[in-house]
């Protein structure tokens, strides 16, 4: 059985989840918390959830602390972002600090279990609004990318896993909007993916970046 925790502070929403969670096969709800800290506080070492599905903005202890605290107490609870937020730098957080996955509260129940199954057997569950196209590349393939990507790309790379903008990124690099569009251009077509959130997860599954 697959073991899954629910944190969101809406209530009928985080029940409504429990019972269609319930009733799919091979998963188990093992806890159900209204934030961060209460889920936390209910951690029992003996029964750790595999996954949990966690919303972003909660009171008391919100989503991304609360992936950050598991981060960096090493505990191996993979984390699905649960939310209504559609917004890249949110995601890059959430990214930054551990979780797996990302989908909306809206999504159909078929991709939640799709979102469930691929995180617990493959480490990562990323939707068409994240990136279209992503895989895990292998050492020998990670070790041609390194050389395709320039130390310029490099540096751009690694300013694109924080959270400053594009303006911000050209100001750091000391270079204008048109060279950092480049950058960014460059690295999609390499990467082969299309999206900034895309560049993030790429640069995190493969060991590009550090965060």
């Amino acid at each position: 059985m697959i073991k899954v925790a629910l944190v969101d502070d809406h209530v009928i929403l985080r029940k409504s989840l429990a019972i269609l969670i319930g009733m799919l096969q091979g998963f188990e709800i093992v806890s159900e918390a209204g934030n961060g800290k209460e889920f936390i506080d209910q951690l029992d070492k003996n029964k750790l959830p595999d996954i949990v599905l966690m919303d972003i903005t909660m009171p008391v202890m919100d989503g991304v602390e609360t992936t950050k605290w598991l981060k960096q107490n090493k505990y191996k609870i993979k984390v699905i972002a649960l939310s209504m937020i559609k917004n890249e730098l949110v995601i890059i957080r959430m990214l930054k600090n551990g979780a797996r996955g990302y989908i909306l509260k809206d999504c159909e129940p078929e991709e939640l279990q799709t979102a469930l199954l691929d995180v617990y057997h493959k480490g990562y569950y990323f939707n068409e609004f994240v990136t279209p196209q992503l895989q895990t590349e292998s050492e020998d393939e990670k070790a041609v990318i390194k050389q395709m990507v320039n130390e310029r790309e490099l540096e751009f790379l690694r300013l694109v896993c924080t959270e400053k903008s594009y303006k911000e990124i050209a100001d750091d690099m000391a270079s204008s909007p048109r060279t950092i569009d480049g950058y960014r251009d460059a690295l999609f077509r390499k990467l082969n993916v299309s999206t900034r959130v895309g560049l993030v997860l790429y640069a995190l599954k493969n060991d590009l970046v550090r965060v």
